[in-house]
This record gives structure tokens, sequence and C-alpha cells, in this order.
């Protein structure tokens, strides 16, 4: 099992960056696929960007790609979102989510534990 905490939410000006850095705890990191994931007001949540367990994939929706890379530290149990040019449809909160080995397709359903969310703000 996974403990999550999400943390380098706030508020940013449009143009601007965040990093966002998820912190794991419990089983061994090298054995799980981790993903964010986002939701905004009236929406569904989403799959920002999935990394698989030993970080030779990576996926973005189409809206992030180019502007968000994702990265994972094994040995310090966290992951990264660097998120630049954010533009106000970036606004949601923000999860971190972990799966044991696999995941598909980046879709909250394929993950299994769940960080509580960070709230990200695009505004002027």
């Amino acid at each position: 099992q996974l403990h999550i905490v999400e943390s380098g939410g706030g508020l940013v000006q449009p143009g601007g960056s965040l990093r966002l850095s998820c912190a794991y705890s419990g089983d061994p990191l090298d054995s799980y696929s981790l993903g964010w994931f986002r939701q905004a007001p009236g929406k569904e949540r989403e799959g920002v960007s999935c990394i698989g367990s030993s970080g030779d994939r990576t996926d973005y929706t189409a809206s992030v790609k180019g502007r968000f890379t994702i990265s994972r530290d094994n040995a310090t149990s966290t992951v990264y979102l660097q998120m630049d040019r954010l533009t106000p449809e970036d606004t949601a909160v923000y999860y971190c989510a972990g799966v044991r080995m696999n995941y598909d397709f980046c879709l909250p359903w394929e993950f299994d534990y769940w960080g509580q969310g960070i709230q990200v703000t695009v505004s002027s």
C-alpha cells in the first residue's frame, strides 16, 4: 500500500511555472506506476501525466504536452510535475496516484492509491 502527500500548489499568474511534488511512503516505489490527475470545478477527473514503474514510459494529456514534465526519484520516493507556461485552463485540484506495476491509459480508474489533492490556481 501507499500513503501519498502532495505539495507545491498555489496561485500563479498566467505564463508562470509551478513544480508539484508528491511524497510516497509504504511499499517500495519502484514497483508502482505513478500519475498526476486533476479535477476542475464541474468537470470529471482527468489524467494529466503518468510514468511507468521503471521511468521508461511517460504519457501526457494533449493539453499539457510540451509544457508539463513528470519525473520520479525512487530513492526519495518522490514524483514531480514541473508545470510551465501555465494557463487559466490548468486551474484545478491536482492529485497524485499510484498503481502496482503498469497502467494502460493513464486514466483515474486504473489507479488504486490517491493523495488528498492540492489546489493550483492560475489567475492574474
